[in-house]
């Protein structure tokens, strides 16, 4: 079959389109298995920080990104439509944003190092774990206090870094927090409310030694 000029620039241009297509497609492509789902392209980290975490074998746990969080890179909560079932039943997801905002930082999760983004997601299976030992009333109530006290923030966030240091995590977690602390382009304010809100590097020594000891 013989083409015309003008009829191989329009398949041509189809041909590109589709490719595109399928190329923007393939970007977002999310592993399912029977209770995890996960984008293919955090498919490694997120695999390794739940090896940590064998007591969530069989929860239900979706990774979804967004294109931007307000104010943090990841959050892990509890579906709402999950909220009032049984513990068994109850299915979480853990909010990735796909680029970080921040002083004026734009940092895209697909240019952060390997280790620190294994940290960060183990930090947030922290919470899972967290949420997971709680009943659906203690769980709302959490909730609350977490939105309305700084004070319940730091706490929280602490107890989920406790939980990623007593699952093995300790490397992973240390590299997440030298990755923020001495990163050039976010601020002294910044990083003081990360050292505020979060166990500092000696803190997780002594966690690690007190570990030891038992």
């Amino acid at each position: 079959m013989q083409y015309s000029f003008f009829s191989k620039i329009i398949i041509n241009i189809h041909f590109i389109v589709v490719l595109n297509s399928f190329m923007a497609v393939s970007q977002n492509i999310h592993i399912t298995t029977t209770n995890k789902v996960i984008p293919e392209s955090i498919l490694k980290e997120a695999t390794i920080a739940l090896s940590h975490y064998p007591e969530l074998e069989e929860v239900l746990i979706e990774f979804k990104l967004k294109p931007s969080l307000k104010k943090s890179f990841m959050k892990a909560q509890p579906k709402f439509s999950s909220l009032l079932l049984s513990k068994d039943k109850r299915s979480y997801v853990i909010l990735m944003s796909d680029t970080f905002k921040v002083d004026g930082l734009e940092l895209k999760i697909k240019d952060v190092p390997s280790n620190v983004l294994i940290g960060w997601l183990g930090h947030e299976l922290g919470h899972i774990m967290d949420y997971h030992n709680r009943s659906s009333i203690n769980l709302i109530f959490f909730g609350l206090k977490y939105w309305l006290s700084k004070s319940y923030i730091r706490e929280a966030e602490r107890v989920a870094d406790t939980y990623a240091i007593t699952h093995s995590m300790k490397d992973y977690i240390l590299e997440t927090k030298k990755f923020i602390l001495n990163h050039s382009s976010l601020s002294e304010k910044y990083k003081a409310r990360i050292k505020q809100l979060y166990l500092s590097p000696d803190e997780i020594m002594l966690i690690v030694k007190e570990q030891e000891k038992d």
